[in-house]
């Protein structure tokens, strides 16, 4: 049996004062006025690998044979997606309610409505995957018709930040949609982290989108974009103001971010602000800000002049 020796017993001795003064720092009440202590209510906080395993079963039942474990052939296509779609079902309910115990004010009891709205939930949810599905392979569409460098769909799918960053965004959105709480935007900000695209889940997009490059791409909540558009990297549709309440505070859910109407093009680095509306097949050149809707059909650029921030707007018919 090794002997302690006087002197380790003195700096074990100082580091459980330390360790203790530490822990009574921290759970002082004070410390919890802007950091509240979570999960102390019936059940546990969502879990963040739980729902990581969650966005590998999607893909895996999204795109059949491009991810998941083994392979998948023939008749076992459907024993596969069966088995497969049962497991989403239960950790899909299970982080839902987990979801609405952490929102819920009654935080000391686990109670049935919470249960209740999270069976429910989940299967809505599961309805709308082969919609999700649909909406994917038109993106899927997208990338590859979109890009000269991509040599085959498949590897649009495989490799393609866009189509990583679109299939948490999609399966994100749906959740959104039936005001499923705290959820959508744990999937979103797993996409964000992992791609570089920051799609919020309420911004609503239409079918054959696709973002090209990607990285530092951002898209606001309340983004309302058509069919067929396409984003470079480092494109900004955000708010330019906020409004408040009489008492200062942020007024949430109102309509701040662009709208893109159908087969809009927007360039690397530029920032478009505001509820306004960009028109159809209109294009916007790179590194423009702009603050003001304009028509169908309009290209805005940099002007080319000694004074690289200014902006001219050219107005019209595309001529293709």
């Amino acid at each position: 049996m090794k002997e302690i020796s006087l002197h380790e017993l003195a700096a074990n001795a100082t580091s459980s004062r330390l360790v203790a003064s530490v822990a009574e720092a921290l759970c002082r009440p004070a410390a919890h006025y802007s950091i509240p202590v979570a999960g102390q209510g019936a059940v546990s906080m969502p879990s963040l690998a739980m729902l990581h395993e969650l966005m590998d079963r999607l893909r895996a039942a999204l795109f059949p044979g491009y991810y998941g474990s083994g392979r998948v052939v023939g008749d076992s296509l459907r024993y596969h997606m069966a088995a497969n779609l049962d497991s989403i079902f239960c950790l899909l309910k299970k982080q839902i309610h987990r979801g609405y115990c952490f929102m819920c004010d009654d935080t000391n009891v686990e109670c049935q409505w919470c249960e209740d709205k999270a069976h429910e939930g989940a299967l809505r949810f599961m309805e709308q995957l082969p919609a999700i599905r649909d909406l994917l392979a038109s993106d899927v569409k997208a990338a590859y018709e979109g890009d000269p460098a991509a040599k085959s769909p498949a590897e649009t799918i495989f490799c393609y930040p866009s189509i990583a960053a679109l299939t948490h965004h999609r399966i994100a959105h749906a959740l959104y949609s039936l005001e499923v709480p705290l959820i959508p935007r744990i999937i979103s900000e797993m996409g964000h982290g992992s791609t570089g695209i920051d799609i919020h889940p309420g911004a609503t997009i239409g079918e054959e989108f696709f973002i090209d490059h990607g990285t530092g791409v951002v898209i606001g909540e309340t983004c309302v974009l058509g069919k067929r558009c396409r984003l470079y990297q480092g494109v900004t549709l955000g708010a330019l103001s906020f409004q408040k309440d009489e008492q200062g505070v942020l007024v949430k859910g109102q309509p701040r971010h662009p709208v893109l109407e159908d087969g809009v093009t927007v360039y690397a680095g530029a920032t478009i602000l505001g509820r306004i509306t960009i028109g159809s097949g209109s294009i916007i050149g790179g590194n423009v800000w702009l603050t003001h809707g304009v028509p169908p059909h309009s290209r805005i650029v940099q002007q080319r002049s000694t004074q690289p921030t200014a902006a001219e707007e050219i107005v019209g018919k595309s001529p293709n």
